[in-house]
């Protein structure tokens, strides 16, 4: 018996989840895989964040709150959107929900009318498209240049914007292959948007504090200020803070926009962890300091990884300006035979002969939007990625 709503026979499962929980239960079975799947940081949540939820608990705050959030995390959320991005709300203009990723479906879902479209530069993380399709609405996927990160400029999306445009979504630093965008690039988008009054932007920075090179990763409200009532700004603890499972996003945008999606909040995930919300508060407003200390952890690993694969026949990595993962261009690799004599077709075969035969576990390019590369994390430690690369190494050698 088929259960599945017809909405759903448009949208695809997560791919990068998909290979994540295969690596996991692979290696509940004991084998020796090591996955570069997951887009989870593998540090520790800091320990002040943890004793604040503790101590939390102890004081009886363990149950429900409003649907936006506490006031106290909405007054942290605040404070950190004027301190890392030089933006201001008030109380009605910020909203927290169960993580970054609900919160894009939450602005979908109460925005977004059937036919509606949701421009979107690929390659691109795995939900966006999806849930754009989940709540009824269009992707319209652009791309640019591959030599500029394949980030888009005025003209792309100009030529994609038509009267039924209702999002433009950007992603900088980017998963998977963390392009960010400066801020002429940004300037040079906002003279577009400018021109296109029902065309709303919607930003996911949920990678800002992982950047390299010494690059300044700016918010597109911050850029263009007189757009900032047209722009939700989306970032959560998840990923700076080494807090994936506590499950915390937060936004900033438009009163009437946040009114909307705390409505859908409401009728849905309801009020958030109220645990979660005070580990949340002690990330943003505690110490900050260790942040540019993993951040250059994970330019380390980048760094040795970019060296390690650089001269490896039929693969090319691209370099990243932020985030934790490297794009791998793998066009060359198409056609050739394993050991076990099958044709590489496509991306995802490349990915599964590098989980059969170099137990290492990556996710395609198509489900990110592009073809022929594969998504691999640097977020494990430099010991692991060294045995990785050297799988992968050996692996690619071995065929002909």
């Amino acid at each position: 018996m088929d259960f599945a709503a017809d909405r759903l026979l448009s949208v695809a499962s997560s791919a990068s989840e998909g290979a994540s929980q295969k690596a996991r239960e692979l290696i509940a079975r004991g084998v020796d895989v090591i996955s570069l799947a997951s887009g989870e940081p593998d540090f520790e949540t800091p320990a002040h964040v943890v004793d604040a939820a503790d101590k939390a608990m102890r004081a009886g705050q363990t149950r429900y709150t409003g649907p936006g959030g506490t006031p106290e995390l909405k007054k942290a959320v605040i404070e950190k959107f004027k301190r890392d991005n030089g933006l201001n709300y008030d109380l009605s203009e910020v909203i927290a929900s169960a993580g970054a990723k609900n919160m894009v479906f939450l602005a979908l879902m109460a925005t977004t009318n059937p036919g509606d479209e949701v421009i979107v530069p690929a390659p691109y993380w795995v939900s966006y498209t999806e849930m754009t399709k989940l709540v009824g609405g269009t992707p319209v996927v652009i791309k640019g240049p591959e030599n500029n990160g394949f980030k888009i400029d005025a003209d792309i999306l100009e030529g994609a914007i038509t009267p039924r445009s209702r999002w433009l979504l950007l992603n900088s630093p980017s998963n998977p292959n963390g392009t960010v965008y400066r801020r002429e690039e940004l300037e040079a988008l906002a003279t577009v948007v400018r021109r296109y009054p029902q065309l709303l932007v919607m930003t996911d920075e949920i990678y800002e504090h992982i950047v390299f090179d010494g690059l300044e990763v700016l918010s597109f409200a911050k850029v263009a200020p007189d757009l900032k009532d047209r722009t939700l700004t989306i970032n959560g603890v998840s990923k700076s803070y080494a807090m994936t499972g506590w499950r915390i996003g937060f936004a900033g945008g438009a009163a009437d926009l946040i009114k909307a999606m705390s409505k859908v909040q409401s009728q849905t995930v309801g009020a958030i962890s109220s645990i979660s919300q005070a580990g949340a508060v002690a990330a943003l407003m505690g110490p900050q300091d260790f942040l540019k200390e993993r951040s250059d952890i994970f330019q380390q690993r980048r760094d040795k990884v970019l060296a390690r694969l650089a001269h490896v026949p039929h693969i090319r990595c691209i370099r990243p300006s932020g985030a934790f993962y490297l794009f791998v261009e793998c066009k060359s690799l198409i056609g050739k035979k394993t050991a076990k004599g099958i044709t590489l077709q496509n991306d995802t075969d490349v990915a599964e002969f590098l989980l059969d035969e170099a137990l290492v576990v990556v996710v395609p390019g198509s489900a990110y939007g592009i073809s022929p590369y594969f998504r691999m994390s640097i977020a494990t430690s430099m010991e692991r990625l060294d045995a990785a690369c050297d799988r992968i190494i050996r692996a690619i050698e071995g065929l002909r």
